[in-house]
């Protein structure tokens, strides 16, 4: 006895944070560190980290700014690191999510200038979005998406095992982007308890999304 049903593609989920409330080390550092650097330079060393994000060979650039600048070594690093930190976690994040004006506010709390809050902003949300966000994804690792997900509830009438007689349960067929497919059966309980969590996600995700409208409202 079964009832058939199938799905396919998926939903995307869209975050609407940015930094979130916890700023990572190596962005709060970079913030610290060009407080007081000539612009010029901020300008060079951020091409140098545009040019990384988009997979290209940045050795040589990076070399020239270090042996033509009095900025150490230590210091330097710190900057690199975090601008790529910065536009790293701007960049997974679709511009219909992360609007220009709270990611300039985020950078503002950071206390960093105006002038290099406008060229961050630049470079997320200018015309070369597209190839840093096509090349920022093409290196980042990926886990098989789902293409087909077909399934059917089985009832066990005859069965060796009292216990699961005339128990439902459902039978997933999951087809993957790669070509591989998995069979599974899973108890109605196990089911139940996906379907709670994923509701769950879901309304944590809808509490988000509302706090980011709220924030671009004010």
């Amino acid at each position: 006895m079964s009832v058939p049903g199938s799905a396919k593609g998926g939903v995307m989920a869209e975050g609407s944070g940015f930094l979130g409330g916890r700023i990572p080390v190596e962005i709060d550092a970079m913030a610290r560190h060009i407080r007081d650097l000539d612009k010029e330079l901020f300008r060079k060393i951020l091409k140098a980290v545009v040019s990384a994000v988009e997979g290209k060979d940045c050795r040589d650039l990076m070399r020239s700014i270090a042996e033509n600048s009095d900025v150490p070594e230590d210091r330097l690093s710190l900057i690199v690191a975090g601008m790529y930190s910065l536009l790293k976690e701007a960049l997974r994040l679709p511009t219909s999510s992360l609007k220009q004006e709270v990611f300039k506010d985020d950078l503002r709390e950071l206390r960093i200038s105006e002038e290099f809050i406008t060229d961050f902003a630049s470079v997320v949300f200018g015309n070369r979005r597209a190839a840093l966000e096509a090349a920022y994804t093409h290196q980042q690792p990926r886990l098989p998406s789902i293409e087909d997900l077909q399934w059917r509830v089985d009832v066990a009438i005859s069965t060796s095992s009292l216990v699961r007689a005339l128990q439902p349960s459902i039978l997933m067929r999951m087809k993957l982007s790669d070509g591989k497919i998995h069979q599974f059966e899973v108890p109605i309980s196990k089911f139940q308890d996906l379907r709670y969590n994923v509701a769950l996600i879901l309304k944590e995700m809808n509490d988000l999304e509302k706090r980011s409208i709220l924030k671009i409202q004010d």
